[in-house]
């Protein structure tokens, strides 16, 4: 396999392999462009059909690997329906971002970075992923990208980063732990798979040449595919597979690329043992209370400086070196956390504001008629860090607020109310709370708001 499929083709085989009661394809949305969002959903029609799974790619446009192993699956399975199990119900967005696809660009037709618009749901494509995971509930899902092997500091030590097909978890805070453990372990366990194919497999991870340079997994913030759907109750996972992009021909090696994707997603259909395990997991943390804290500070260290190995692939001969390094950041740290509240207000000055994002997420609030009193604690803002912090490898945007105490105020008419007894309880958090180190305010639209030393338009009711 040496050429991606384009949208064209993508939508003449969706057309043709179409067959109703097993093969469905839908339009789930449009593009800036015009073009459409396909969800496919294979079922065998099974009563026992309860274990939905979600597969989606190309959020950005020229990362396309993902998108080429679900088409070669639905292909498949079209093929031989016995590859699907009777109790698997099966969706998959193959083409996520179409206009950025044709234009071979990470950007969609607006410009936008779609797996950076799960906060806001700005955009068309992410809208619709989201309606999509709302509606079917799933319990895997599975964000789908790949990753550059010839970043300038590898190439000056004469390297290239070893993996070709990686994997990582959803790890943010909110999301049990029982439910993170489940798709550790899953990761490592695609590991002898992988081997036995002969691709190059490790646990995802991000950062710079060993042993100098920070490595670490996946960011621990919210505003991706993977968190953002993390907190619905599935086991969330991101597949990236290695790209050289330098090279004359990067789709070189596409085939085994996408064999290393298409091995990973039949891993995650699992066997009858694990499906009803998870399914039992991700419906027990649909159900689960909210902790009594919300950490708002988290962050990747060391802990206790231990030494672990890096594989990376020396570019003149091929070969495999284990590189020691100090500087694997493994581990999670909750640097601050916040008591829970039982629902966040919304000024009535920043409602039409705040209200489109309540929509696009699915959450319920209450705009107050009458003036009504309440306990809150407001919130003041300090400043907005917009540098990359290069001693802490943090993002840019980080929000510095300050709590004030905790008062008896009268809440205006027009109020948003926004409760925490809600089935998107974590995802209400995970957009509202004003306390989080990175939230709304880093963001075009919501910036204004955030005046040094005036109070957030967000409070915090008890």
């Amino acid at each position: 396999m040496s050429k991606t499929v384009s949208y064209a083709e993508m939508t003449a085989f969706l057309e043709a392999v179409a067959k109703p009661g097993f093969i469905t394809v839908t339009e789930e949305g449009r593009t800036h462009q015009g073009r459409k969002v396909l969800l496919v959903r294979l079922n065998r029609g099974s009563a026992k059909a309860h274990f939905r799974v979600l597969y989606y790619a190309q959020q950005h446009g020229n990362e396309v690997a993902g998108k080429d192993a679900q088409l070669t699956l639905i292909r498949d399975i079209a093929e031989h329906p016995e590859r699907l199990p009777l109790d698997v119900d099966l969706y998959l967005m193959p083409m996520l971002n179409p206009d950025g696809a044709e234009a071979h660009r990470r950007m969609n037709g607006a410009g936008a970075d779609l797996n950076r618009d799960h906060l806001l749901l700005a955009q068309p494509e992410t809208q619709a992923l989201h309606r999509v995971a709302r509606r079917i509930r799933p319990h895997v899902a599975v964000d789908s990208h790949e990753f550059g092997r010839d970043s300038e500091d590898f190439r000056a030590k004469g390297w290239a980063p070893w993996p070709i097909i990686t994997m990582d978890a959803a790890n943010h805070p909110l999301i049990p732990e029982y439910l993170t453990a489940a798709a550790l372990e899953a990761v490592a366990a695609a590991a002898p798979l992988e081997q036995k194919a002969g691709h190059a497999y490790a646990r995802y991870s991000v950062g710079g040449a060993p042993p100098d340079e920070e490595t670490r997994p996946s960011t621990v913030e919210v505003d991706d595919g993977r968190n953002g759907l993390g907190t619905l109750g599935a086991l969330s996972f991101i597949i990236e597979a290695g790209v050289h992009h330098e090279a004359k021909d990067p789709n070189a090696d596409l085939g085994e690329r996408v064999d290393g994707y298409r091995i990973l997603y039949r891993h995650l259909l699992g066997n009858q043992a694990w499906r009803d395990r998870i399914r039992r997991l991700a419906e027990q943390a649909r159900r689960e209370p909210l902790p009594p804290f919300i950490a708002t500070n988290v962050f990747w260290a060391n802990l206790g400086g231990k030494v672990s190995t890096v594989k990376v692939q020396e570019t003149a001969t091929g070969h495999v070196l284990q590189v020691p390094t100090a500087n694997a950041m493994n581990d999670i740290v909750v640097k601050g956390s916040v008591p829970t509240p039982r629902a966040y207000a919304i000024e009535a000055a920043a409602a039409a504001r705040f209200i489109p994002v309540l929509e696009a997420q699915g959450l319920h609030w209450e705009t107050l008629s009458a003036p009504r009193r309440a306990k809150l604690e407001r919130v003041k803002f300090l400043r907005l860090e917009e540098p990359y912090d290069d001693l802490y490898q943090r993002y840019k945007d980080r929000q510095i607020v300050e709590r004030q105490a905790q008062a008896d105020l009268d809440l205006p008419a027009g109020t948003l109310i926004v409760p925490l007894d809600q089935d998107l309880a974590r995802r209400a958090i995970q957009v509202l709370e004003p306390c989080l180190l990175y939230g709304l305010y880093g963001y075009p639209g919501f910036r204004e708001s955030a005046m040094p030393g005036a109070f957030l338009p967000v409070s915090r009711l008890f």
